[in-house]
């Protein structure tokens, strides 16, 4: 097996990273600041929120997490968005009444929507982003493959097709329901999947050589867990994502970097 290993990738993008937030605190005066509004207590969030937050510190970007209501959302965003101090805003996801989630990422203000999520926003999702940097990263070339990408969420599965088909990939998307997924997913060279269905994706699915990537993430019995089984995992002939340091390290760092191109976008503004 040939692991996907974000990890090794993300000390180059924020040596990067921090450069570009030093010039804009020395150079313009700005110093990026990311809010972080958060409505579920819980243990996986909050490990979530902690990430952020270090990785701030780690390239000097204020990290400010609000621990709300979700029904609170709308006047702590309307603040926000005013705060020319925050330069960009994430609903951290999932709310406790999901049916209000788009009406909560709509809120913020699309040069401040750093998770790319609202119907108006300027920016990339980040987890897309983050697949497109891991793969390049490894030197996996997208325009001769076949592409399964499994699950269409508004996180991942969704953007991440959208960009991949602009770019003209030849790009199938399945539901994690879907009947006939198993069974075809054998006939393509990348498979990118981000459902939150923990084994969903078995050793007998994929072929030799197909590159896997593992963005789904579910809590089971206290552990972080993705879609695809150990046994898949096990097998040498597939490149694959780690259970953990994928995806994940590089999401983060894509966000970051969509603060700093906020941050950046208030100076051309100015």
């Amino acid at each position: 097996m040939k692991e996907l290993n974000g990890k090794e990738l993300v000390g180059f993008i924020k040596e990067r990273q921090a450069k570009q937030v030093r010039a804009l605190r020395q150079a313009h005066h700005v110093y990026p600041k990311l809010a972080i509004v958060q409505t579920i207590d819980s243990s996986v969030i909050d490990s979530y929120v902690r990430l952020k937050r270090a990785y701030g510190e780690d390239i000097l970007i204020d990290v400010e997490v609000y621990k709300i209501d979700q029904s609170d959302i709308a006047g702590v965003v309307d603040r926000l968005n005013k705060d020319g101090s925050t330069h960009g805003i994430i609903i951290q996801l999932p709310l406790a009444d999901k049916a209000g989630t788009q009406q909560a990422v709509d809120s913020v203000a699309p040069e401040k929507d750093v998770d790319g999520l609202g119907e108006g926003a300027i920016l990339d999702p980040a987890t897309p982003l983050a697949i497109i940097w891991l793969l390049a990263g490894y030197g996996v070339e997208l325009s001769t493959k076949k592409i399964a990408i499994v699950g269409n969420g508004r996180l991942v599965g969704s953007p991440l097709s959208r960009l991949w088909r602009a770019s003209g990939y030849d790009v199938t998307v399945f539901d994690e329901d879907s009947e006939e997924m198993n069974s075809q997913l054998y006939q393509f060279d990348v498979i990118v999947t981000a459902t939150g269905v923990p084994r969903l994706i078995g050793p007998d699915d994929v072929k030799t050589g197909a590159v896997i990537v593992d963005a789904g993430t579910a809590a089971e019995h206290g552990k972080i867990v993705g879609d695809v089984s150990s046994e898949l995992r096990a097998r040498d002939d597939v490149s694959i994502t780690p259970e953990k340091g994928g995806v994940g390290p590089l999401t983060v760092a894509a966000l970051f970097d969509n603060v700093i191109r906020a941050a950046q976008m208030t100076i051309k503004k100015n």
